[in-house]
């Protein structure tokens, strides 16, 4: 194979059928721990596009970022949809294949077919009150995330106005998840223990099959609760906008709010923080200007919470990068990887204030991510909330010693360990923001929060801390 994958130029494509490669496991310790040096290894054997081994299955890895862009930006040519996989449906992936079960999940991000237009639509349709700031629901979902920013800050404290927290467990996690609990209309704290399992399912250890069934299980009590009673809420709107889903169809829906939105924008507010107190001091000015998105835009270059995305297929044989995908054909875009390729990189600007637009990090495309001004919102209003509380933050580790954990889809940090100094007294939201008073509609009984799971695991981090 000689090819000139860089330029532009002639390329001789490889017609070796993505079985007979024997390509290399993705998912090794490397990968974990050095993931920009994987790809970058992958980039100089493969080019922009290369064959890897998923747990067992092999699938296409697509490195490059125009490449990215051509698959991300045809939904004909690739499209999503397990039923378009020939090797699935020729029997030939594995049944206890570990990936199986998040991928089985027939929900938005995953469905293809003629089912997936109107679905869209009516996310599209449920999801607008939240993410247009003209609407009410809007403002009150901003006042949700200052209101429970300031829990648990406030919670923070309890340690002592200075001392050492870890910000991933005790404020980017549970802040995105109690943000969820708000859209999807939980009554008081009932939603916190589905929080904990929804935890226990992203952490993917041992008690997660079973937190997966009674999360499951409470998102169909919730989704039969909202047809009966709709309210002011996300599964009422999409209910409405959509009346033929089933409850099933509706919970598997909430899962994928719940679950994807809240690691997600965790990821995003951890890394946030990260790029703003070990970064240059461009960052720090962004943030003191008030431009929070711009410090959220660096991080999401560098480190992309959503590092791959679930895979589409290929409809026909189809030439990308060096070689041609055939139809049915897994391709997995990473935008990890597509940020750093080096046509793309080498052309953003740095240490200038404003930042690039064009990352993946919400993928591109017709099936960019629906929630991505939502999740956007939420993560811009917790960091900022953060350093207005906070007189001083800075890194209890070196920041290349900070320890990170690594899924097939997710790449994010295991703790954030932080020396702190809080402010003596809560500031105040702006003239512009949330009345006091609406931050405090959103806010739980404060008794029925102590007794939530929840709120016991956040408390038990405090006092194991002293």
């Amino acid at each position: 194979m000689d090819s000139q994958w860089g330029d532009g130029g002639s390329v001789d494509l490889d017609d070796t059928r993505l079985e007979a490669l024997s390509p290399e496991p993705l998912l090794t310790r490397d990968y974990e721990t050095r993931p920009a040096l994987v790809y970058e290894r992958l980039r100089q054997q493969h080019g922009p596009v290369a064959p890897v081994d998923l747990l067992g299955v092999p699938a296409w890895l697509v490195l490059g970022y125009r490449e990215a862009l051509q698959v991300l930006q045809d939904n004909d040519g690739f499209p999503k949809g397990l039923e378009n996989w020939r090797a699935r449906s020729e029997g030939r992936v594995p049944a206890d294949w570990p990936l199986g079960p998040s991928l089985e999940v027939n929900h938005i991000l995953i469905q293809g077919g003629p089912g997936y237009r109107p679905l869209r639509t009516a996310w599209d349709v449920a999801l607008k009150p939240f993410q247009d700031p003209r609407h009410p629901q809007a403002k009150r979902l901003k006042a949700a995330v200052t209101a429970y920013a300031d829990e648990l800050i406030t919670l923070v404290g309890q340690g002592g106005k200075t001392g050492v927290a870890d910000l991933s467990a005790q404020f980017s996690r549970p802040l995105p998840l109690m943000v969820a609990s708000h859209l999807l209309g939980f009554p008081g704290s009932q939603g916190d223990d589905a929080l904990m399992d929804m935890w226990r399912v992203l952490d993917a250890g041992p008690d997660a099959e079973a937190a997966l069934e009674r999360l499951l299980a409470t998102l169909a009590e919730l989704a039969a609760t909202k047809l009966d009673k709709p309210g002011d809420d996300f599964p009422s709107y999409l209910l409405a906008a959509h009346p033929d889903l089933s409850l099933d169809q509706l919970a598997r829906e909430l899962f994928m709010l719940l679950g994807m939105t809240s690691d997600h924008v965790g990821i995003l507010i951890s890394n946030t923080v990260v790029e703003v107190i070990s970064g240059e001091g461009s960052v720090r000015a962004s943030l003191s200007a008030g431009m929070v998105r711009e410090a959220m835009n660096r991080s999401v270059m560098r480190k992309p919470p959503l590092v791959n995305f679930v895979p589409r297929f290929a409809a026909e044989d189809t030439p990308l990068g060096n070689y041609t995908i055939r139809a049915g054909d897994p391709v997995w875009v990473s935008s990890a990887a597509a940020h750093a390729d080096p046509l793309f990189a080498d052309h953003v600007a740095s240490g200038t204030t404003i930042s690039t637009r064009a990352h993946l990090s919400w993928g591109a495309g017709p099936r960019q991510c629906p929630a991505r001004e939502l999740a956007s919102t939420v993560a811009a209003a917790g960091v900022g909330r953060l350093f207005e509380r906070f007189d001083h933050l800075d890194l209890a580790l070196p920041a290349d010693q900070l320890p990170w954990r690594s899924s097939p889809f997710m790449r994010g940090l295991r703790s954030l360990p932080v020396r702190y100094d809080l402010s003596a007294a809560p500031v105040r939201p702006s003239a512009d923001g949330p009345a006091p008073e609406v931050a405090e509609e959103v806010l739980p009984d404060r008794t029925a929060r102590q007794r939530s799971s929840l709120w016991r695991y956040l408390t038990g981090l405090i006092r194991g801390g002293r």
